[in-house]
């Protein structure tokens, strides 16, 4: 299963007052597993930066001058994420973002439930609690030290973390040990297998048979097979 790690960095908090994206960083996992690969992208969003967002982020305006529009990055970065599903933290604001700069492109959308929210994972599991990225590196023990300002890239490689932590740790179970879900259609019954009438014939052969007792034979009494 192939899974992206994403984060995005913004002029602000509303595309449609005229914000816009200045950072897109990623980190693909497979099967719960970093592959190494990412994509990281800073963007000209053709306006100037914020003093409150540039505090935060430590883009300036001279620093992202030179940088791509989103206009040029937006198909390569769909190309990038294709189907897979999207762990953000907070879900619905990078979506929105996304969503606004590539229906200004007339390129598709971003369906909702390609989404993973991390967030709400994470109210779910500890109700009442700090849930912030940070909250979440404190409460596993991930190493955070290096977040001074936020940073797309580097959020979303710590973001991985806590999302392997979140659903379970670093090796979680794949749900090999949770009970089967019955559909809405499905009828119950709580059928369970009958032993068989007759047990299998045995596949050893008398030749095999002998082998083994002689091999047996030659370990002494206090073997293990001769106690049982």
């Amino acid at each position: 299963m192939r899974e992206i790690v994403l984060d995005t960095e913004t002029t602000g908090f509303d595309p449609e007052t005229g914000d816009r994206i200045v950072e897109i960083g990623a980190v693909e996992l497979m099967g719960h597993v970093a592959t190494g690969r990412t994509y990281h992208q800073y963007i000209n969003p053709e306006r100037s930066m914020p003093e409150e967002a540039f505090q935060v982020h430590g883009l300036g305006d001279d620093f992202l001058r030179d940088k791509p529009k989103f206009a040029e990055i937006g198909r390569a970065f769909l190309d990038f994420i294709g189907d897979a599903k999207l762990v953000i933290h907070n879900a619905a604001f990078d979506i929105k973002f996304l969503n606004a700069e590539l229906k200004w492109m007339n390129l598709p959308q971003i369906p909702w439930e390609q989404a993973i929210d991390t967030l709400a994972i994470a109210k779910k599991r500890f109700p009442g609690s700090p849930a912030s990225l940070d909250a979440l590196c404190r409460r596993f023990n991930i190493d955070n030290s290096s977040r001074t300002l936020h940073g797309a890239l580097l959020d979303s490689e710590i973001l991985a973390e806590v999302y392997l932590e979140l659903i379970g740790g670093r090796q979680p179970d794949f749900a090999l040990s949770a009970q089967p879900q019955r559909t809405a259609d499905e009828p119950h019954t709580d059928w369970v297998p009958k032993p068989r009438p007759r047990p299998l014939d045995p596949r050893l052969s008398e030749r095999e048979a002998a082998a083994h007792a002689e091999f047996i034979g030659k370990l002494g009494d206090d073997v293990l097979w001769r106690q049982i």
